[in-house]
Protein backbone atom coordinates (compact mmCIF):
# COMPACT_ATOMS: atom_id res chain seq x y z
CA UNK A 1 0.00 0.00 0.00
CA UNK A 2 1.34 3.57 -0.88
CA UNK A 3 1.60 6.28 1.73
CA UNK A 4 0.68 9.51 0.55
CA UNK A 5 3.16 11.98 1.50
CA UNK A 6 1.35 15.46 2.85
CA UNK A 7 2.90 18.65 3.54
CA UNK A 8 2.86 21.01 6.45
CA UNK A 9 3.86 23.97 7.40
CA UNK A 10 7.12 24.13 9.81
CA UNK A 11 6.15 24.75 13.62
CA UNK A 12 8.17 27.65 13.79
CA UNK A 13 7.00 29.39 10.55
CA UNK A 14 3.27 28.32 11.80
CA UNK A 15 3.90 29.97 15.54
CA UNK A 16 5.84 33.42 13.52
CA UNK A 17 2.50 33.52 11.03
CA UNK A 18 0.03 33.15 14.21
CA UNK A 19 1.93 35.96 15.78
CA UNK A 20 1.99 38.63 12.98
CA UNK A 21 -1.36 37.68 12.09
CA UNK A 22 -2.54 38.61 15.43
CA UNK A 23 -0.91 41.60 15.29
CA UNK A 24 -2.09 42.82 12.07
CA UNK A 25 -5.45 41.98 13.17
CA UNK A 26 -5.18 43.89 16.29
CA UNK A 27 -3.20 47.17 14.91
CA UNK A 28 -6.30 47.12 11.78
CA UNK A 29 -8.92 46.96 14.79
CA UNK A 30 -7.14 49.20 16.82
CA UNK A 31 -7.74 51.80 13.72
CA UNK A 32 -3.79 52.07 13.79
CA UNK A 33 -4.33 52.02 9.93
CA UNK A 34 -7.09 54.37 8.28
CA UNK A 35 -9.53 52.78 5.93
CA UNK A 36 -7.65 51.93 2.54
CA UNK A 37 -4.00 51.77 3.98
CA UNK A 38 -1.59 49.98 1.98
CA UNK A 39 -0.31 46.63 4.40
CA UNK A 40 3.44 46.55 2.52
CA UNK A 41 4.59 42.84 3.27
CA UNK A 42 8.03 44.36 2.87
CA UNK A 43 7.40 46.88 5.82
CA UNK A 44 5.94 44.31 7.65
CA UNK A 45 8.40 41.95 7.26
CA UNK A 46 11.05 44.42 8.62
CA UNK A 47 9.08 45.71 11.39
CA UNK A 48 8.34 42.36 12.65
CA UNK A 49 11.40 40.20 11.82
CA UNK A 50 10.25 37.95 9.40
CA UNK A 51 10.29 36.60 6.20
CA UNK A 52 8.19 37.84 3.43
CA UNK A 53 6.61 34.31 3.61
CA UNK A 54 5.31 34.60 6.60
CA UNK A 55 4.14 38.05 6.39
CA UNK A 56 1.50 36.86 3.33
CA UNK A 57 0.42 33.75 5.14
CA UNK A 58 -0.58 36.33 7.49
CA UNK A 59 -2.03 38.57 5.36
CA UNK A 60 -3.91 36.07 3.39
CA UNK A 61 -5.80 35.28 6.82
CA UNK A 62 -6.46 39.16 7.83
CA UNK A 63 -8.61 38.91 3.85
CA UNK A 64 -9.88 36.05 4.48
CA UNK A 65 -11.40 37.27 7.95
CA UNK A 66 -12.54 40.65 5.71
CA UNK A 67 -10.53 43.13 7.68
CA UNK A 68 -8.44 43.47 4.50
CA UNK A 69 -8.56 43.32 0.43
CA UNK A 70 -6.04 41.75 -1.81
CA UNK A 71 -5.65 43.93 -4.45
CA UNK A 72 -4.85 43.03 -8.33
CA UNK A 73 -1.28 44.26 -8.89
CA UNK A 74 -1.67 46.08 -5.93
CA UNK A 75 -0.85 43.81 -2.67
CA UNK A 76 -2.87 44.50 0.36
CA UNK A 77 -4.63 47.39 1.71
CA UNK A 78 -7.25 47.93 4.66
CA UNK A 79 -11.19 47.72 3.40
CA UNK A 80 -11.77 51.49 2.25
CA UNK A 81 -14.60 53.33 3.16
CA UNK A 82 -17.60 52.05 1.03
CA UNK A 83 -20.68 52.76 1.90
CA UNK A 84 -22.08 50.28 -0.19
CA UNK A 85 -19.95 47.46 0.78
CA UNK A 86 -20.54 48.03 4.43
CA UNK A 87 -24.77 48.23 3.00
CA UNK A 88 -24.19 44.87 1.74
CA UNK A 89 -22.60 43.77 4.84
CA UNK A 90 -25.72 44.74 6.42
CA UNK A 91 -27.82 43.50 3.92
CA UNK A 92 -26.64 39.86 4.82
CA UNK A 93 -26.68 40.53 8.73
CA UNK A 94 -30.32 41.64 8.53
CA UNK A 95 -31.35 38.88 6.15
CA UNK A 96 -30.11 35.81 8.47
CA UNK A 97 -29.38 36.46 11.39
CA UNK A 98 -33.34 37.62 12.57
CA UNK A 99 -33.56 34.10 11.05
CA UNK A 100 -31.11 32.05 13.37
CA UNK A 101 -32.55 34.40 16.28
CA UNK A 102 -36.08 32.99 16.09
CA UNK A 103 -34.56 29.34 15.78
CA UNK A 104 -33.13 30.29 18.73
CA UNK A 105 -35.65 31.47 20.66
CA UNK A 106 -37.75 28.59 19.34
CA UNK A 107 -35.85 26.02 19.90
CA UNK A 108 -33.20 27.31 23.03
CA UNK A 109 -33.20 25.15 26.34
CA UNK A 110 -33.39 26.66 29.74
CA UNK A 111 -28.97 25.99 29.46
CA UNK A 112 -29.38 28.76 26.27
CA UNK A 113 -31.34 31.16 28.62
CA UNK A 114 -29.22 30.86 31.45
CA UNK A 115 -25.61 31.81 29.25
CA UNK A 116 -28.09 34.67 27.61
CA UNK A 117 -28.69 35.94 30.78
CA UNK A 118 -25.00 35.67 31.66
CA UNK A 119 -23.96 37.09 28.66
CA UNK A 120 -25.99 39.90 28.83
CA UNK A 121 -24.24 40.40 32.34
CA UNK A 122 -20.50 40.51 31.03
CA UNK A 123 -21.55 42.95 28.13
CA UNK A 124 -23.64 45.65 30.64
CA UNK A 125 -20.63 45.70 33.46
CA UNK A 126 -17.82 45.66 30.80
CA UNK A 127 -16.97 49.08 30.31
CA UNK A 128 -16.98 50.38 26.69
CA UNK A 129 -14.45 52.73 26.76
CA UNK A 130 -10.95 52.81 27.94
CA UNK A 131 -8.47 55.50 28.27
CA UNK A 132 -5.42 53.25 27.05
CA UNK A 133 -7.48 52.32 24.44
CA UNK A 134 -8.38 55.97 22.78
CA UNK A 135 -11.31 56.54 20.85
CA UNK A 136 -12.23 52.42 19.50
CA UNK A 137 -14.62 50.56 21.76
CA UNK A 138 -12.53 48.49 24.08
CA UNK A 139 -11.05 45.14 23.37
CA UNK A 140 -12.95 43.63 26.40
CA UNK A 141 -16.21 45.56 25.66
CA UNK A 142 -15.78 44.30 21.89
CA UNK A 143 -15.35 40.77 23.20
CA UNK A 144 -18.37 40.48 25.44
CA UNK A 145 -20.26 42.29 22.37
CA UNK A 146 -19.12 39.56 20.35
CA UNK A 147 -20.02 36.67 22.83
CA UNK A 148 -23.68 38.37 23.41
CA UNK A 149 -24.93 38.27 20.38
CA UNK A 150 -23.39 34.74 19.21
CA UNK A 151 -24.97 33.07 22.60
CA UNK A 152 -28.43 34.81 21.28
CA UNK A 153 -27.96 32.71 18.35
CA UNK A 154 -26.63 29.42 19.47
CA UNK A 155 -30.00 28.26 20.93
CA UNK A 156 -30.79 27.16 16.79
CA UNK A 157 -28.70 23.80 17.40
CA UNK A 158 -27.19 24.92 13.91
CA UNK A 159 -22.80 24.84 13.88
CA UNK A 160 -23.29 25.99 10.05
CA UNK A 161 -25.27 28.75 10.70
CA UNK A 162 -23.36 30.03 13.54
CA UNK A 163 -19.72 29.26 11.31
CA UNK A 164 -21.88 31.94 9.04
CA UNK A 165 -22.85 34.37 11.82
CA UNK A 166 -18.90 34.07 12.62
CA UNK A 167 -17.95 35.39 9.99
CA UNK A 168 -20.01 38.07 8.96
CA UNK A 169 -19.22 39.52 12.70
CA UNK A 170 -15.40 39.25 11.51
CA UNK A 171 -16.47 41.11 8.00
CA UNK A 172 -18.70 43.65 9.63
CA UNK A 173 -16.24 44.77 12.55
CA UNK A 174 -14.46 47.18 11.40
CA UNK A 175 -17.58 49.33 10.24
CA UNK A 176 -18.91 48.73 13.67
CA UNK A 177 -16.32 50.37 15.31
CA UNK A 178 -16.04 52.98 12.93
CA UNK A 179 -19.85 53.60 13.57
CA UNK A 180 -18.84 54.64 17.14
CA UNK A 181 -17.26 57.70 15.50
CA UNK A 182 -20.29 59.00 13.77
CA UNK A 183 -23.01 58.43 16.76
CA UNK A 184 -21.13 58.56 20.14
CA UNK A 185 -24.35 59.18 21.88
CA UNK A 186 -26.04 55.95 20.98
CA UNK A 187 -27.80 54.02 23.22
CA UNK A 188 -26.88 50.55 22.76
CA UNK A 189 -26.91 49.03 25.99
CA UNK A 190 -31.11 49.63 25.82
CA UNK A 191 -31.15 48.10 22.95
CA UNK A 192 -29.05 44.83 24.07
CA UNK A 193 -31.88 44.90 26.71
CA UNK A 194 -34.58 44.60 24.72
CA UNK A 195 -32.76 41.68 22.69
CA UNK A 196 -32.12 40.18 25.58
CA UNK A 197 -36.00 40.87 27.18
CA UNK A 198 -37.22 39.26 24.30
CA UNK A 199 -35.34 36.19 23.86
CA UNK A 200 -36.11 35.30 27.27
CA UNK A 201 -39.45 35.98 27.10
CA UNK A 202 -39.47 33.30 24.27
CA UNK A 203 -41.56 36.58 22.09
CA UNK A 204 -39.58 35.39 18.65
CA UNK A 205 -41.33 38.16 16.48
CA UNK A 206 -40.18 40.69 19.17
CA UNK A 207 -37.15 39.58 19.36
CA UNK A 208 -36.00 39.47 15.23
CA UNK A 209 -37.94 42.68 14.96
CA UNK A 210 -35.52 44.29 17.75
CA UNK A 211 -32.78 42.65 16.15
CA UNK A 212 -33.35 43.68 12.77
CA UNK A 213 -33.52 47.31 13.86
CA UNK A 214 -30.24 47.08 15.66
CA UNK A 215 -28.38 46.18 12.34
CA UNK A 216 -30.34 48.56 10.59
CA UNK A 217 -29.22 51.34 12.73
CA UNK A 218 -25.30 50.24 12.94
CA UNK A 219 -25.35 50.71 9.57
CA UNK A 220 -27.03 53.94 9.13
CA UNK A 221 -24.76 55.88 11.56
CA UNK A 222 -22.30 54.49 9.82
CA UNK A 223 -22.92 55.94 6.26
CA UNK A 224 -24.04 58.86 7.78
CA UNK A 225 -28.19 58.68 7.84
CA UNK A 226 -30.62 59.39 10.34
CA UNK A 227 -32.20 56.41 12.40
CA UNK A 228 -35.29 57.52 11.19
CA UNK A 229 -35.36 55.96 7.91
CA UNK A 230 -36.12 52.51 7.15
CA UNK A 231 -33.95 49.41 6.70
CA UNK A 232 -34.65 49.29 2.51
CA UNK A 233 -33.23 53.13 2.43
CA UNK A 234 -29.89 51.36 3.17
Amino acid sequence: MTQTTHTSTPPGKRMLSEQVYAHLRDAIMRGDYAPGDALKPQDLAKEQGVSLAVVREALVRVVGEGLADRLPNRGFAVPAFSDRRWQEIAEARRTIEPVVLRMSVERGDLDWETRVRAAHHRLVRTPPYVPEEGAHYSGAWSEAHRVFHRTLLEGCGNPVLLETFDRMWTASELARRWSAHRNPDRDGAAEHRRLEEAALARDADTAAEVLAQHLTMTAAVLTGRTHHESAEDI
